[in-house]
């Protein structure tokens, strides 16, 4: 599965150039000229990296991915940016930034940045269930490195659980993260969702009725 991505340049030439050149290479692309139409898509979309330009309109890369991290959002960040002083790099990494790359920029060494920083999102984030592993980036469920069948809401439904590290994950926070505000979420699917992974965790989610879903990690 390619990673998906989100790219934030206000300079639609570049923006095109780079959006051709990172398809060619095999990434999936949401494209905008500006930070409110991006932050638009991150509540709609789930991306596996964002690439934000730093000087926008209206505000800069770092105050909209501040917004990202502090409403939660913990998608890897890497800004493109003519800056290169101190004060601006300790910012951006202040603000959750995982990587920069300066302009002009060298389309090889962004493909570079770029999978390094997948790949540092994978190694961190496979996470042992069990006989089971998950894999939080391509969101695939494996049992001794075979892939297991799961539909895609129900592997997003096993991340949201994972993320509750334990604890009770209420209901509308679930379908706030399972369905997108353009779709309707369904009380009856989401059983079916849980239905699934229950073949796999028989013992491990509990249904806390009209409250919402707990899975054990032990």
């Amino acid at each position: 599965m390619s990673a998906k991505i989100l790219l934030l340049e206000d300079d639609k030439l570049f923006n095109e150039t780079l959006q051709d050149f990172l398809e060619e290479e095999g990434f999936t692309l949401d494209t905008v000229l500006d930070p409110y139409s991006a932050l638009d898509l991150t509540y709609e979309n789930k991306y596996d990296l964002y690439l934000f330009d730093v000087n926008l309109p209206y505000e800069n890369g770092f105050e909209l991915l501040e917004k990202l991290r502090n409403a939660g959002d913990m998608t890897p960040t890497i800004f493109i940016t003519s800056r290169d002083d101190k004060a601006s790099l300790k910012q951006g990494f202040t603000q959750g930034g995982d990587d920069y790359i300066t302009k002009p920029v060298d389309l090889e060494e962004l493909l570079l940045r770029i999978n390094a920083v997948l790949r540092r999102q994978t190694r961190s984030h496979v996470v042992e269930l069990g006989v089971y592993t998950f894999d939080i980036l391509s969101k695939k469920l494996y049992r001794e490195e075979e892939a297991v069948e799961l539909t895609q809401k129900a592997a997003e439904l096993l991340f949201v659980l994972l993320e509750g590290q334990g604890k009770v994950v209420h209901l509308e926070q679930i379908k706030e993260r399972l369905w997108s505000s353009a779709e309707e979420s369904s009380d009856g699917s989401l059983r079916v969702y849980v239905t699934q992974l229950k073949k796999y965790f028989p013992n491990q989610i509990q249904n806390i009725r009209g409250v919402g879903y707990q899975m054990s990690l032990k």
